[in-house]
């Protein structure tokens, strides 16, 4: 497993981070604590989790993502081997607290305490905002129209500073955003400078095959400033897998049992996701392992987020780490970038 520099953190995260989101939906307790057990003896020491999993949200199974975490926490002796990732809600998320849910101080700090109760810690290792709390373009949303702010917007410098507190208070390490954009990151980074506050260590947003959209603004900060990014959905849901494209599997894909699950599920995104497909296996290449490998070769790529539903998926993801992309293969993937450049934003 390679390991990568968190930002300008002590921390190396492994390249490949274990997501969670389909613990206690898709996922059995005893489910993730096997998927656990396992990625970590493939040199995996990174998971990833948030208050709302798992996905699709419900206020019924709330929480239960971390508490799978939690039980299999409680009593290790390696958490500080561990790196640990978690996320607060924005608004939106539902009645998981006293209305309103935004990201202020009240918020925050009672999201940070139960999630670490849930997850058996006495500290998060990178505590990230899960959306933005004001409008703007996340989860897919593209084009921009000047929208005006809800009065009840929380400024981030108030969101900041709250985040600033919890790592003074060492209920976490560091700190990361998610689903944010260029304006976002330079108005953080910017207020952390002039407050002598902590900075932004990461940035967890969507980038795969089908959605390279982070390139355009993003990646030149990412490196400049090093700000990690933590790509979740690199196989685009599945749709990469080949698992839709004529594989076995369909039937129990997210895509296919969860109908809100509309962002990959397009006629066009199936379509150019099918042509990835047919170049991996013209390769004999297994096509969600070119879909990470491609994701993991990038150079604004600290660590690709996967998750799976069986130990049979798992094992191929973690594979994915070995795989090296020839020039050939790379070539024909920018080909189809260019003919369909992010179907799937």
């Amino acid at each position: 497993m390679e390991y990568r520099d968190l930002g300008t953190t002590s921390l190396k995260v492994s390249a490949i981070c274990l997501g969670t989101m389909t613990f206690g939906r898709q996922n059995s307790e005893a489910d993730a604590h096997a998927q656990l057990d396992y990625a970590l003896t493939q040199g995996v020491n990174f998971i990833d989790t948030a208050e709302m999993y798992p996905v699709p949200r419900r206020t019924d199974s709330y929480g239960r993502t971390e508490a799978f975490l939690g039980s299999w926490l409680k009593g290790r002796k390696d958490r500080h081997q561990i790196i640990l990732a978690t996320k607060v809600s924005g608004p939106g998320v539902g009645p998981i607290r006293p209305d309103p849910v935004r990201l202020d101080r009240r918020n925050i700090m009672a999201a940070i305490d139960a999630s670490l109760a849930r997850l058996n810690t006495d500290y998060i290792d990178l505590y990230q905002l899960h959306w933005p709390d004001r409008r703007t373009n996340y989860f897919g949303r593209l084009g921009f129209e000047r929208i005006a702010d809800d009065p009840a917007t929380v400024p981030i410098e108030e969101t900041l500073g709250v985040l600033a507190d919890l790592v003074t208070a060492g209920k976490a390490r560091h700190i990361g955003i998610s689903n944010e954009t260029p304006w976002g990151l330079s108005q953080y980074q910017k207020l952390s400078a002039d407050k002598g506050w902590p900075r932004l260590q990461s940035i967890q947003n969507p980038y795969n095959l089908l959605n390279r959209t982070f390139e355009i603004g993003l990646a030149e900060m990412a490196l400049r400033d090093k700000v990690s990014l933590l790509a979740y959905s690199p196989m685009a849901m599945g749709l990469l897998s080949g698992k839709y494209h004529g594989g076995a599997g369909a039937e129990n894909g997210r895509l296919t049992i969860f109908s809100e699950m509309t962002r990959y599920a397009g006629e066009l995104g199936r379509s150019v996701a099918g042509q990835y497909v047919t170049l991996a296996r013209s390769h004999g290449l297994d096509p969600a392992q070119m879909a990470l490998a491609y994701v993991l070769s990038r150079p604004f790529i600290t660590s690709a987020i996967i998750g799976a539903t069986s130990m049979t998926q798992l094992k191929a993801d973690i594979a994915a780490k070995d795989v090296i992309l020839d020039a050939v293969v790379i070539k024909e993937i920018e080909a189809i970038h260019q003919q369909h450049p992010n179907p799937c934003p």
